[in-house]
């Protein structure tokens, strides 16, 4: 597995930004033992999830409290981390991070690095500020993402009130405002599209569970195909998210070159 942190220049953002690239090896080292000849040469792109972080975070979380090194690994799949600030992956205030995360982002890391830029090759996850993104991104551009991913997502949030106030305050209903989330969904099936499969989970002990079991339900009721995991117990914690990612690694529907190897003994 190659770990790239990588700084680049944001035509969009106008600064440089820090991204984390996850590919997995040609040939697990472990693996040398059961037959793999051993090369760099990688023969096919890899399919990609973006995935993105919560209120708070950076780039760095998913590779410092998860396993999900490991688990891009054993999937042979690449993973892309982001820094967006806390601007739920919007537009707020002069920062344009939607056009970021759906336009440039991928257009830089799949001429930059060999990640597949095909729409049955491309998922989007997060967690809690990072599902709300995933969401937003994946229901605005559902041709785009054949999967998405959501752990204890920020279903109601009001971007430009998490930036301005931070952290709970920047939910519908705290200081007032909407979320898009409901329009989008609604769209996707008025307008004759189809959903990307949806991957959504939260701990019942999670401030934000009825909300994320709310909107689950509803996107099922307007035709998606939705697959709901809950455990008992587990709150708006690292430890959650960890079993989850897991999890949606395994789950996610894939017919790239990789998926008929199976998963890698590492």
């Amino acid at each position: 597995m190659a770990k790239i942190v990588c700084n680049f220049y944001s035509r969009t953002l106008l600064r440089a930004v820090d991204i984390t690239v996850i590919i997995p090896t040609s040939t697990c080292p472990e693996s040398l033992g059961l037959g793999d000849k051993p090369t760099h040469v990688i023969t096919d792109k890899y399919p990609v999830v973006y995935l993105l972080h919560g209120f708070g975070n950076n780039h760095a979380q998913w590779t410092g409290y998860t396993n999900v090194e490991m688990f891009a690994e054993e999937q042979r799949i690449a993973i892309v981390n982001l820094s967006a600030e806390n601007k739920s992956y919007s537009k707020v205030g002069g920062d344009d991070f939607f056009t970021f995360v759906s336009e440039e982002l991928p257009e830089f890391v799949t001429n930059m690095f060999p990640i597949s830029a095909r729409p049955e090759d491309t998922y989007i996850a997060g967690l809690s500020m990072g599902g709300y993104g995933s969401y937003l991104h994946g229901l605005t551009h559902p041709e785009r993402f054949t999967a998405i991913g959501t752990f204890s997502a920020g279903v109601e949030i009001v971007p430009e009130q998490l930036a301005n106030m931070g952290g709970g305050n920047g939910f519908a209903g705290a200081a007032g405002g909407k979320s898009v989330l409901h329009d989008l969904a609604r769209a996707v099936k008025e307008e004759g599209k189809t959903f990307p499969k949806i991957y959504a989970a939260c701990g019942t002990a999670d401030f934000l569970f009825a909300s994320c079991k709310a909107f689950a339900d509803e996107l099922k009721e307007l035709g998606a195909d939705v697959t709901w995991d809950e455990i008992e117990g587990y709150g708006h914690e690292w430890r959650f998210w960890n079993i989850e990612v897991e999890k949606f690694l395994e789950w996610l529907p894939r017919t790239d070159a990789y998926a008929a190897k199976g998963k890698r003994a590492i």
